[in-house]
């Protein structure tokens, strides 16, 4: 992926157009929502207008009434601001919905590590590489495969995660914000998971809030969970992913704080993702079908219903689905943190051949004859001379 997650386009040619018309020169962040609306509500004053109420039709001001305000201002003029502000406003509105929309993107894939501090990653670089290797794993594109995502937690993930464990004053709560798994939980002091709990409860909460909003804008294949047209795949695929990795992060803290009692009243299900037409064609053509888990997710109520207290859905109704798809409630991660899947394997890409590159010309150029570029499993014949490269270690 690209070295950033994409950042919403800000609201400077808004103001700029707004500016122009209202010969004013602007003092505003246009990459802040509540400055651009603080600024549409400033210079709105001028012809009484509300960022609150902004259809044309029914919240204009009349002739008498712009009279009776003192405006000296055409009906034409009058217009041309009105609509103005009214786009400057629905500006602030959808910026602030897409950088939620990214905050909830980068809470998916590297849960609350971005907000580590660089003091923090310097006081303890065994931990501080397992976080950064760890959610750069995470972090890869999805590949157009039967097999699904491989588990990024590969083995270099675990070399490094054998150091944390061999380190007495290993930093878990740096590690926490990444790798919420009932081992790390366990270093952890009851005010540190309570604080985890409540962090990724929000979290949950926030982003099925959207889930609905993007449910609600149109028709989907609740059954299958197939694309159809309308459907808005890419903003479901990224709410989904935030959720689920929250509600997987929050069991784990439940778990670890003795608290799954609390499953026994409201336990919300997974959310299954959308699937390409021609991805779900090409497993049925291999007999595989759809997910034994979008059985269980269409048998129960929609999770937002849940967890606005709308639905009743209780650790022992997921049970009673899951057992009625033949699926595993506590291996399949419905009523339980997931245990720990196979460690994956460690396949070079390219991003990380670059790097290499420029600290070490002469393994590149190793790696390139293996290619290793390519990001394809390595050549025969030049396993061993890699691994004599790397000390004798095959994984590194």
């Amino acid at each position: 992926m690209t070295e950033d997650f994409a950042r919403p386009v800000g609201g400077a040619h808004q103001v700029a157009a707004t500016s122009r018309l209202f010969d004013v020169t602007a003092k505003v962040d246009a990459d802040t929502p509540a400055s651009l609306l603080a600024f549409a509500e400033s210079i709105g004053a001028e012809i009484g207008f509300d960022p609150r109420r902004t259809d044309f039709l029914a919240d204009r001001l009349n002739r008498q009434q712009r009279a009776d305000a003192g405006m000296d201002v055409s009906k034409r003029q009058y217009n041309r601001r009105f609509r103005a502000l009214t786009r400057l406003t629905a500006k602030a509105e959808k910026l602030a919905a897409e950088q939620r929309k990214r905050q909830l993107a980068v809470r998916a894939r590297a849960g609350f590590a971005a907000e580590l501090t660089l003091d923090r990653f310097r006081a303890d670089p065994n931990a501080a590489c397992f976080v950064a290797y760890y959610t750069a794993k995470r972090k890869l594109r999805r590949e157009f495969t039967l097999e699904g995502r491989a588990n990024p937690f590969d083995e270099v993930a675990e070399l490094l995660f054998a150091r944390c464990r061999g380190n007495d004053d290993t930093d878990w709560w740096m590690i926490a914000q990444a790798y919420a798994t009932p081992e790390v939980l366990d270093h952890l002091t009851d005010e540190q998971r309570g604080l985890l709990v409540g962090r990724w409860s929000a979290v949950l909460r926030a982003t099925a809030e959207m889930l609905e909003k993007v449910w609600n804008s149109s028709e989907f294949d609740r059954q299958g969970m197939v694309v159809r047209r309308g459907n808005d795949s890419s903003t479901w695929n990224l709410l989904c992913g935030a959720y689920n990795a929250a509600r997987a992060a929050w069991l784990s803290c439940l778990a670890a704080s003795g608290a799954t009692g609390l499953l026994d009243s409201v336990c919300p299900g997974k959310a299954m993702m959308l699937i390409a037409g021609d991805l779900a064609a090409w497993h049925s053509a291999a007999g595989s079908g759809p997910h034994p888990d979008t059985r269980v997710w269409a048998a129960l109520p929609l999770p937002w219903e849940v967890l606005a207290g709308r639905a009743a859905c209780t650790a022992a109704d997921v049970r009673a689905a899951c057992a009625a798809a033949a699926v595993d409630p506590e291996r399949g991660g419905w009523t339980a943190p997931k245990p720990p899947g196979r460690v994956g394997t460690f396949r070079p890409t390219p991003e990380l051949v670059h790097g290499v590159e420029v600290a070490d010309p002469l393994w590149a150029m190793l790696l390139r004859s293996a290619g290793a570029f390519s990001g394809k499993p390595v050549k025969a014949g030049y396993a061993a001379e890699l691994s004599a490269e790397s000390g004798g270690h095959p994984h590194l």
